[in-house]
């Protein structure tokens, strides 16, 4: 399952440019990891900027939906920034809380990482609801509509 999630991901131009690595994927969880890059990613006050931490916990929800619904889309979505992210590289952390036919509830952590590898600060929280798409490939072709 990571190697899907991990090529699922490298086809997404944002998170190639965020530089999104899935370092964990299976079973209703995955796991992110961007580093920090002051130049592009910070907002006025040279924290992360909050549309990178949603842009994480979305994704991060999305793909730990993927490992139990296959392709999905997010229908709702909320992000919640607990203290301010400040790291040198940050973690994303999401689980399936429960996944039935037609939706995926999922939770997110964002995490802070310091100079060491354990020093995690937990920076933001998100939840998503989730719903599973047909890929388009497989999808029966659609029928003309007349003109009106």
């Amino acid at each position: 399952m990571l190697d899907t999630i991990q090529a699922i991901n490298k086809t997404a131009a944002f998170n190639r440019w965020a530089g999104f690595e899935v370092t964990s994927a299976a079973n209703g969880e995955a796991e992110l990891r961007m580093n920090w890059r002051e130049e592009d990613m910070g907002q006025y006050a040279g924290f992360l900027h909050a549309g990178m931490i949603g842009a994480m916990l979305d994704t991060v929800s999305g793909y730990a939906a993927a490992t139990v619904a296959g392709r999905v889309l997010a229908s709702h979505f909320s992000v919640n920034c607990v203290s301010p992210a400040i790291g040198r590289a940050f973690v994303a952390r999401g689980r399936v809380v429960k996944a039935g036919c037609k939706q995926v509830f999922a939770a997110a952590e964002l995490y802070a990482q310091g100079e060491g590898a354990d020093s995690l600060k937990l920076v933001a929280t998100g939840n998503a609801i989730l719903v599973p798409v047909e890929d388009p490939a497989s999808a029966p072709p659609k029928k003309a509509q007349p003109a009106a």
